[in-house]
């Protein structure tokens, strides 16, 4: 079975809720990082730590992640060794940091992408895009060897950095 860790602060609750119910009709197995409930609210400097280690030790492969811009949740889980994270806006975005960057954390705006059923569909579009993306998909294959390179270039720094 599919399985993805995603949480959220307040600002990202309703959005993280209705993409949480989509995963789950579509066979994912989703594990609630927080915040779980409005009656117990985790800050962003809580719920980006509790997700991003899980996706660092290697627990889950992807995550998705939402606040109020989507900035704090992706400046923290970027501190965890093996973590990509990638703010996201739109589908291009999210089909991009895959293809290009293999991310494997998607942050997102809640306060950006509202939940009206506009701006809904492009949140559930963009994760739907993000988790169907492999990296090199759809890139030439002088670019996709780059990268290739490129990604391996950062491994190591990445080695150095955090040993």
């Amino acid at each position: 079975m599919k399985k993805i860790i995603i949480g959220s602060d307040k600002s990202g609750f309703a959005l993280k809720e209705s993409i949480k119910a989509h995963l789950i009709a579509e066979g994912w197995d989703v594990t609630d990082g927080g915040t779980e409930t409005l009656d117990n609210v985790k800050p962003f400097f809580v719920t980006a730590p509790a997700v991003a280690s899980r996706v660092s030790s290697g627990e889950f492969e992807k995550a998705i992640l939402i606040c109020g811009t989507g900035a704090g949740m992706t400046i923290l889980a970027n501190k965890y060794k093996g973590v990509s994270a990638v703010l996201c806006s739109d589908p291009y975005d999210a089909k991009m940091c895959r293809a290009i960057n293999d991310a494997n954390i998607m942050t997102m705006g809640g306060c950006k992408i509202s939940c009206d059923d506009s701006a809904l569909g492009m949140g559930i579009q963009m994760v739907d895009t993000f988790l169907n993306t492999e990296f090199g998909q759809d890139l030439e294959p002088w670019r996709k060897e780059f990268l290739a390179g490129a990604k391996a270039k950062v491994a190591a720094l990445e080695e150095e950095l955090f040993g």
